[in-house]
């Protein structure tokens, strides 16, 4: 938020506490799932939006209906009779959209495979300015519903987050996705860290922070210390691929350290200095998501490097090697 805006907010939030509490921390809930704007801001994000766009400018598009009104916007890339191929899905972070994943999508496509990209409530072309961690996982429900299984998913920070929580079946009554393999791209681990941030930042006291967390239960059937992904990552029946950056401002690498003592079918793959957004179109990370995808490179590296200590994946394309 920006300096005035956030001041005014505190503001509220002070006098809303002094009449309740418990109302303060339902309010900041509604604030909390509030999306961006879809609009780009700035040169760069509107270069980057108009060249996405046109990138998937021949894909199908449909809208996913969810309960209560909520949509969804899927687009696809080779659909259609076309012979038995791969499914994959691909899921946006938070103020993202499937167009910013263009340079995923159309590699993913390259290969031949039927592609969808979605666009969560509140993103994109979904319309609405809400979405929450439940109405996410109906989403990629919905998706999978409309398509049929997927042979492999791949989500980019928050759209990570929710295809973890998908696939461990957290979300009661939201079918979990299908799908072999899983990559995380930039993704948190668990989102305890952003209610208490998001809660210090806006003034709340605990009873109103309390009040907050309890909103998590009731839309979406879950505590908010259940969403803790790193605990279900190794329990999934899927090898995981987890790509972050250590220079990563938005997201700590901490949450990919803690998803790589997930279990043995976990491997990190570290993609530093391209931050938490590059990342997302970065050649050495298509390389290897493409590695993972087509001979099982992310189960069985055939080969690992130790860096700081660390054990890092090594996928035998030519622009990683180089880079080493």
């Amino acid at each position: 938020m920006a300096n005035f805006a956030l001041e005014v907010t505190r503001l509220g939030f002070r006098l809303l506490q002094v009449i309740s509490q418990r109302l303060a921390g339902r309010v900041a809930f509604r604030l909390f799932c509030r999306t961006p704007s879809p609009r780009p801001k700035g040169e760069k994000a509107k270069a980057a939006h108009a060249a996405g766009a046109a990138r998937l400018a021949g894909a199908e598009r449909f809208v996913l209906r969810l309960a209560g009104g909520a949509k969804a916007h899927a687009y696809r890339l080779n659909g259609g009779a076309l012979g038995q191929r791969k499914r994959y899905l691909v899921t946006h972070g938070w103020g993202s959209s499937a167009v910013y994943m263009a340079d995923l999508v159309s590699m993913l496509a390259a290969t031949g495979a039927e592609v969808i990209a979605l666009d969560f409530p509140g993103h994109g072309c979904a319309g609405g300015r809400f979405l929450h961690m439940g109405l996410a996982v109906e989403a990629i429900a919905a998706a999978g519903e409309r398509f049929g299984a997927f042979d492999a998913t791949i989500g980019h920070s928050f759209g990570g987050a929710a295809l973890m929580v998908s696939a461990a079946g957290l979300i009661p009554d939201a079918v979990p996705v299908t799908g072999e393999r899983l990559v995380l791209i930039g993704s948190p681990s668990e989102m305890a860290w952003l209610f208490t941030d998001f809660g210090r930042m806006v003034g709340l006291r605990p009873v109103a922070q309390a009040a907050l967390e309890i909103e998590v239960h009731r839309v979406t059937g879950r505590r908010l210390e259940d969403f803790d992904a790193s605990n279900t990552a190794g329990s999934i029946g899927r090898p995981v691929l987890v790509i972050h950056a250590e220079d990563d401002k938005e997201v700590s690498a901490d949450h990919a350290r803690r998803y790589g003592t997930a279990g043995n079918r976990v491997r990190l793959f570290w993609a530093n200095g391209f931050g938490h957004r590059r990342i997302i179109g970065a050649a050495p990370v298509l390389g290897a998501i493409a590695a993972f995808l087509a001979d099982g490179a992310g189960e069985e590296a055939g080969e690992t490097i130790k860096k700081d200590a660390e054990i890092i994946p090594f996928f035998d394309f030519p622009a990683r090697r180089a880079a080493l």
